[in-house]
């Protein structure tokens, strides 16, 4: 089964490459930014490697009461690797298009791509692809507590873990699997409940007598079924959510890795942001590490210390996909230089941010700017072939450092945001080192922010206040 998917993706993105290969030459005439000395970045080629050893972070912002550690799921300070597991970079990127795919079929021409179904058929809806799931946290639950390590994603809206008695399957994980009979503070949520009749958009609910199921089917088949609860959340020693709503799974099936399961981040009923709104006020940031030898965090509330640096852009509406985050890009440089982009390339589909794309999808217009004038400026360095969408790529193995070309992105309110080298660029090994982005079909396809881009800056979701905020250095 995953064979024939890797084969029929690799098919998709070969004809995804020639497409935009033509329209990038159909742009060749274009005019993309006024001629002017180049801003960049110059570091070494060392630097831009994972260490094989664990760099945990010292940013103030990881010590906060309510932050959790964020780790990348490959990396050295991850619990969940096992001996030499290197990350499968082609494997990585082949998700991260299928991902993409699925979260832009929920937003065209008005339909959310899913089939109707009844409320007892479980796993019965396609909510969301999980694609990579790169990022961890590890929470407490239960009483007593114990410790699990979940992928976070901003764009899915149920927290749910693993759960004994597995009655049909489970995956392999990290952590022993959770038994709700041993906790104190689980209960099972009624069918009749509010709560039970709020899981029906991405969710789907059902009965097993009067306590309430979940169902959730990702886009890549993978998916969770079983009992809809409450039980103690703990996130630090004085940070405890109490009748916490989340998916006892006693069916799980997918590619979650060694993960207990995922904690959901999405503006929705069901969501961590929604249920520990009188205490957070739908507040959260997160950051990204830069490199996957390195940790991060992710912080729920406002913190009065918070740093004065960071941005606000107003958070934009998405139809048929509420569960993401909507943001207005309105202009790319490079080096300096403002991209000779219309404004209405970037408006056509609009864009979201996400936590679980790793590649930034541009607009081909606006993507075939971009490569252009990067391409321009590291003329003098060699290139290597293509790893997969992202076709832009050099050798730097003979090299000990590297100028790169600074890329700065636009949005809504006179936000600019200035990526670092992380940020720019996807480094499989020293002599395959791309530039980290790609284009989308068409220009009215929705764009996505990736993860990529978001490494190092905090992150900040003032769902409530209805804008997203970014700061430099937040976990560097």
């Amino acid at each position: 089964m995953e064979g024939s998917f890797f084969c029929a993706s690799k098919r998709a993105l070969l004809l995804l490459s020639l497409h935009v290969l033509m329209i990038c030459f159909m742009h060749q005439g274009y005019t993309y930014g006024v001629e002017g000395k180049i801003a960049s970045h110059t570091v070494s080629v060392s630097s831009l490697l994972p260490s094989p050893s664990c760099s945990p972070s010292t940013a103030k912002a990881s010590k906060r009461k309510s932050t959790l550690e964020v780790y990348h799921k490959h990396g050295p300070c991850s619990q969940l690797v096992q001996g030499h597991n290197p990350l499968n970079h082609t494997k990585t990127l082949l998700q991260d298009e299928s991902r993409v795919k699925w979260i832009q079929s929920r937003s065209s021409n008005g339909s959310d791509g899913l089939k109707a179904s009844t409320a007892t058929s479980l796993p019965a809806k396609s909510g969301i692809t999980l694609g990579t799931g790169n990022y961890i946290v590890t929470i407490g639950l239960g009483t007593p507590k114990k410790n699990l390590t979940l992928i976070f994603d901003t764009g899915s809206p149920l927290t749910w873990t693993q759960c004994q008695p597995c009655v049909k399957y489970c995956y392999n994980q990290s952590n022993p699997i959770f038994d709700p009979s041993q906790s104190s503070s689980y209960a099972n949520i009624s069918c009749s409940s509010t709560s039970c009749s709020q899981l029906g958009s991405i969710v789907t609910s059902g009965c097993s007598g009067s306590t309430c199921l979940y169902g959730i089917q990702y886009g890549d088949q993978s998916s969770s079924v079983g009992f809809f609860a409450t039980e103690k959340l703990t996130i630090s020693p004085t940070e405890v959510i109490h009748n916490f709503e989340f998916g006892c799974g006693e069916d799980n099936q997918g590619l979650f890795g060694r993960a207990a399961g995922l904690i959901g981040l999405s503006d929705d009923k069901i969501s961590i942001v929604e249920q520990t709104e009188a205490k957070y006020g739908k507040y959260f940031s997160y950051c990204l590490p830069s490199s996957t030898s390195s940790t991060g965090h992710l912080t729920f509330g406002k913190d009065g210390k918070a740093s004065s640096s960071v941005s606000f852009t107003p958070l934009s509406t998405v139809p048929q996909s509420s569960q993401y985050y909507g943001i207005s890009i309105v202009g790319i440089s490079v080096g300096g230089n403002r991209l000779s982009i219309p404004s209405t390339v970037f408006s056509s589909g609009g864009a979201i941010i996400d936590s679980g794309t790793v590649i930034t999808r541009l607009p081909p217009t606006a993507y075939c700017a971009l490569r252009s004038a990067f391409r321009k400026a590291m003329a003098n360095y060699t290139m290597a072939p293509a790893l997969s969408i992202l076709d832009t790529c050099y050798d730097f193995s003979n090299e000990s450092t590297v100028t790169v070309p600074t890329i700065t992105f636009s949005f809504a309110g006179g936000v600019n945001v200035n990526l670092g080298p992380n940020g720019i660029l996807y480094v499989a090994k020293a002599s395959q080192v791309c530039l980290a982005f790609a284009a989308n079909g068409d220009d009215s396809d929705l764009g996505v922010y990736g993860n990529v881009q978001q490494k190092t800056f905090e992150v900040v979701y003032d769902v409530a206040g209805g804008k997203l905020g970014f700061g430099s250095k937040g976990c560097s």
